[in-house]
């Protein structure tokens, strides 16, 4: 709901605005780029979204489309989780437990298991640990904004399509299947009808000859 509200919004601003919308520059931003509304609203709940494909963070304000950026997510086998998440706990600057003390800028942790939300390298793909690394301007505008309990929404648009494409071969075998059966069963309720009016015709065609038989019978009991 929140991004069809959003969606929508956009639409409305881009017919009465010739700049290019957030959602527009959004879809160019380079490494390490990133685009904030200044006169998006200052009130209203926030939410931010990360795709894994795209490699790009849209937030969204009161329904509204205020800023997106570039990201870096999980590399391969270490893959940034998918799902709704909220925001468990917030650092100015915090350092890594598990990797080497690691820096930590503008840190927003999302699980408890080592995924988390800071500023970071941005080589233009997938190359964390699993977190979510931002321009550091970004993830301190994002980090003001934000508070413990803001949900955040991890997406991967490839998996998303790989998984409709499936649903729509299933449904497309399901529909075939089903379409089968109705003829199966159409072709048998025939057969068993022309199975039935050659029985019964054969059934006549005895009693035909029987009743012939026993008229020649009495013929000849009679001589």
């Amino acid at each position: 709901g929140i991004l069809a509200l959003a969606a929508a919004s956009g639409t409305a601003q881009a017919a009465t605005n010739s700049e290019p919308t957030i959602a527009e520059q959004a879809v160019a931003l380079r490494p390490g780029q990133y685009v904030w509304d200044t006169k998006s609203p200052s009130n209203g709940p926030v939410f931010l979204t990360i795709d894994l494909t795209t490699q790009r963070a849209t937030l969204y304000r009161d329904g509204v489309l205020v800023a997106a950026s570039s990201i870096s997510t999980g590399s391969e086998g270490r893959e940034t989780p998918t799902g709704v998440f909220t925001i468990l706990e917030k650092q100015v600057m915090h350092r890594s437990s598990t990797y080497d003390n690691a820096p930590m800028p503008y840190m927003q942790r999302l699980t408890w298991k080592g995924v988390a939300m800071h500023a970071g390298d941005l080589p233009g793909y997938a190359a964390s640990h699993g977190c979510i690394r931002f321009p550091t301007e970004f993830a301190k505008k994002l980090y003001a904004v934000t508070e413990i309990g803001t949900p955040v929404m991890i997406t991967d648009q490839a998996k998303i399509a790989e998984r409709e494409r499936r649903a729509a071969e299933f449904q497309s075998a399901n529909d075939e299947y089903v379409r089968a059966k109705v003829e199966q069963q159409v072709a048998a309720n025939r057969a068993l009808i022309e199975f039935n009016r050659a029985k019964a015709a054969h059934e006549k065609l005895l009693r035909q000859r029987e009743a012939e038989m026993q008229k020649y019978k009495a013929a000849i009991a009679s001589r």
